[in-house]
């Protein structure tokens, strides 16, 4: 016997729809709150002369760098405030030595991202086939390998950087650590719904046949599941060479080095030309993966 109140048939074939609505209005509020409390304290304000700053800005950032290679002026004067010339260089020269550093550095981000994805895919796939549902693992083994992922999800990259570059100290290794550990989760989450999405009658088959849990994952699981892998692989390792950029900020080597470089010494002709290479670099690794991608459907 069940006890409760039968909905009137126009409230159930509109459930659905009242539910969502009361999701966007629940929604609306929090960003209206949000709002808020940034007006109340006196937070949302686009600093003083923004168009003013951002023409400026962007005149700044519309002559990159690398011109100097063809353009720049083979004797370029610094002086004092009294006129003393203090030294010349050849700009096309100093250039040249940035772009080959540019080179070196673009490398090494390439580097991090690629390691430190792999290393995260390896890891992950033991956690990832404990925590699918659909396999029963033992909750001993699963709800710790499910604490894992979620703890390595919780922690932002940089985060998982400034610990790890003060334990092996600077470097791409830390780099490819910090990648690795907050890829984990990632992996292992997505390895996990890709399981739960299969068909159990063609794993029960292999089970009923005698075979060991080792044997049921890779001719019952693995053979069925290893396209999605290989598509989530190739879309968190693009994520990782853009998220890799910016671990030299933290002392991990790279790009990133770089842009602290340039930041700091308010050269915005060379943080140009460094953004530059990095929009093509991910650009052409996107290219690359979702030719991949498209080949394994």
């Amino acid at each position: 016997m069940t006890f409760g109140l039968a909905l009137p048939a126009p409230l159930r074939r509109y459930r659905g729809r009242l539910g969502f609505a009361g999701l966007v209005l629940l929604y609306g509020a929090l960003i209206a709150l949000a709002l808020g409390s940034l007006i109340a304290d006196d937070e949302l304000s686009a600093g003083r002369n923004p168009l003013a700053n951002l023409i400026k800005t962007v005149g700044e950032f519309a002559r990159p760098s690398f011109v100097d290679v063809w353009l720049g002026d083979p004797q370029l004067e610094y002086r004092s405030d009294d006129g003393t010339v203090l030294r010349v260089e050849d700009r096309r020269v100093v250039e040249q030595q940035f772009l080959t550093a540019l080179a070196g550095a673009t490398w090494t981000t390439f580097v991090i991202g690629t390691l430190g994805s792999l290393l995260g895919a390896l890891m992950a796939l033991p956690l990832g086939v404990l925590t699918a549902r659909n396999l029963g693992a033992p909750a001993a083994l699963a709800l710790p390998a499910k604490a894992v992922l979620n703890t390595s999800r919780a922690i932002h990259t940089l985060v998982f950087g400034l610990l790890l570059v003060g334990i092996v100290g600077l470097g791409p290794t830390a780099g490819i650590l910090a990648i690795a550990f907050h890829s984990l989760g990632t992996y292992g989450k997505l390895y996990a719904e890709a399981i739960e999405t299969l068909d159990m009658q063609a794993i029960e088959a292999v089970r009923a046949v005698g075979a060991s849990p080792l044997q049921v994952f890779f001719n019952g699981v693995w053979p069925a599941v290893l396209p999605q892998f290989v598509s989530q692989h190739l879309y968190i390792w693009e994520y990782n060479i853009r998220d890799s950029t910016v671990l030299g900020l933290i002392g991990a080597g790279g790009l990133g080095l770089l842009i602290t470089e340039a930041t700091s010494l308010f050269q915005w002709d060379r943080l140009a030309t460094i953004l530059l290479v990095v929009v093509v670099l991910v650009a052409s690794f996107d290219a690359l993966s979702r030719r991949i991608r498209s080949a394994l459907l």
